[in-house]
């Protein structure tokens, strides 16, 4: 979260920050940290440590001290060209950007239950996940290296060591519709919601899981997918066990019934205890050998092959979005120090405090000037309500409106009737003649001036009520530091505008 806070300090010196706006380069930079530097990380911690803070899980994994004989295959793939992109994002995941709105280029992991999902990232990561029957995975699982306490409701998986690199996933829990063992009867609504929160970024690349068992088109991981990303653009599917079903493989796969853009990788997954060397190699006889599976092309087959097209999409993605994501960066911290500038500073003394106070009252005298004198409107450009000259103008000629439109006026209706009766009663009494009696002049003029006497307290009034309202918005908006000082001075104000009424 990008908080800025203003320190105490014993000076009277207003402060204001001013920050240069980032590049991309200086996020890749200042965020990079070497293979170095984290091997020394690596070796600071021993063992496993598992820590909670609130509702959150953090499981750190080192690596054993003895070179193991063969490394995760995400190992061959990253290289010294976009290591420092997937660095950068992964420094700007752990300063929780995202808490800000700001969206970060993710893999994330979906698939009907048990279709193999956490057995996809044991062999991306070479590390044994939770498994067992219904759903392993319940909550979801963020895959990332720098090991940081993040109070959210996952179970975050971070490693230190040499043989794995900086690419973050997220596995999510198996899609199911039928409750079981005690779930909530809702439970379909609820892991469809947290799979649709992680994949509608247009910044998420979705990894779908698809078993070679079923059709890929009843998949509902698929259905997903394709809501929220229509032309498949960012779906990149994953075929395991198709050792159980390797019949009509190849035509799935390369007809692409379910619109996959990224294309599809198969895979067999780590059986049993197989270490993952001993996987590794029996994938590979797998798909040499077998007289179905052979046929596939040997560009979308294989553990190593998926985690090549990974780390190269997730750069692309990276590159493509790290402009966005910077200027995003640049309009949070600007926004945030604006608001660190307007905080109000620390006063020493009752002297201090009244030359603030004097200040806020000058500065009100000078706003309302503009804006009920002058017709400025620089200070309050899009409320309209400030704009007091334009509405003060809209209120007079309402009122003009008004008057003129009043039923008294309208002479359609019982034209000169009451002038006739008036007039009628006058004439029966002695009078010179041609002249209208003084008694029926006032009689007539005091009868139209009652039927509208109450029309202009009501404008007086209504015109008191926009100033007031006005004059205390001005007067709050500069002492908007200072809550019992607007408290006060609400107070105050009310009191002298009763007064002038």
């Amino acid at each position: 979260m990008l908080v800025c806070s203003k320190p105490s300090t014993e000076t009277t010196t207003e402060m204001s920050l001013h920050w240069p706006p980032l590049t991309t380069s200086d996020i890749v930079s200042r965020l990079f940290v070497s293979s170095k530097q984290q091997e020394a990380m690596s070796k600071q911690v021993g063992g496993y440590s598992s820590d909670c803070e609130g509702d959150s899980l953090s499981m750190v994994v080192n690596q054993p001290q003895q070179q193991v004989a063969i490394d995760a295959p995400i190992v061959a793939s990253c290289n010294d060209r976009i290591r420092p992109l997937l660095d950068a994002v992964d420094k700007l995941r752990h300063l929780m950007v995202m808490k800000e709105g700001i969206q970060l280029p993710t893999i994330v992991v979906v698939g009907d239950q048990s279709s193999g999902k956490s057995s996809v990232l044991e062999s991306l990561a070479g590390i044994n996940l939770p498994r067992g029957q219904g759903i392993c995975t319940r909550v979801p699982l963020v895959m990332r290296l720098q090991h940081h306490q993040i109070p959210e409701p996952e179970l975050y998986l971070e490693f230190n060591g040499k043989t794995v690199q900086n690419l973050t996933m997220v596995d999510l829990p198996g899609i199911t519709r039928v409750p079981v063992h005690g779930q909530p009867e809702n439970i379909y609504e609820q892991i469809a919601g947290m799979i649709m929160e992680y994949i509608k970024p247009d910044e998420s690349i979705i990894l779908n899981v698809l078993s070679a068992t079923v059709d890929f088109a009843t998949c509902e991981s698929i259905r997903m997918s394709q809501q929220v990303d229509k032309t498949g653009e960012r779906t990149l599917a994953v075929v395991t066990k198709v050792d159980k079903a390797p019949e009509g493989l190849l035509e799935k796969v390369t007809a692409d019934d379910v619109n996959v853009r990224l294309g599809y990788v198969c895979v067999r997954n780590r059986i049993g205890n197989e270490s993952y060397e001993e996987a590794r190699r029996k994938e590979a006889a797998l798909f040499e050998s077998h007289t179905l599976l052979s046929l596939i092309d040997k560009s979308i087959v294989g553990v190593p092959v998926l985690a090549q097209k990974l780390v190269q999409i997730q750069a692309a993605i990276i590159m493509k979005c790290l402009p966005e994501i910077v200027k995003k960066i640049n309009d949070k911290l600007n926004s945030s120090l604006s608001e660190f500038n307007r905080l109000p500073k620390t006063f020493t003394s009752v002297a201090e405090a009244l030359t603030a106070f004097m200040g806020i009252i000058g500065a009100s005298k000078e706003s309302l000037r503009k804006i009920m004198l002058r017709g400025e409107f620089v200070e309050y450009p899009d409320e309209h309500r400030m704009h007091c000259t334009a509405r003060l103008v809209e209120m007079l000629n309402q009122y003009s409106e008004e008057m003129q439109n009043h039923s008294s006026s309208d002479l359609k209706r019982n034209f000169l009737m009451d002038e006739i009766s008036v007039l009628d009663e006058a004439i029966k009494g002695i009078r010179l003649p041609n002249f209208l009696p003084h008694s029926a002049f006032i009689a007539l003029l005091c009868k139209k001036v009652d039927s509208i006497s109450s029309m202009p307290i009501e404008f007086v009034e209504k015109i008191w009520t926009y100033i007031e309202g006005v004059v205390i918005d001005v007067l709050m908006d500069h002492s908007d530091n200072y809550h019992q000082l607007q408290i006060a001075t609400r107070r105050v104000g009310l009191n002298l505008m009763a007064k002038m009424k």
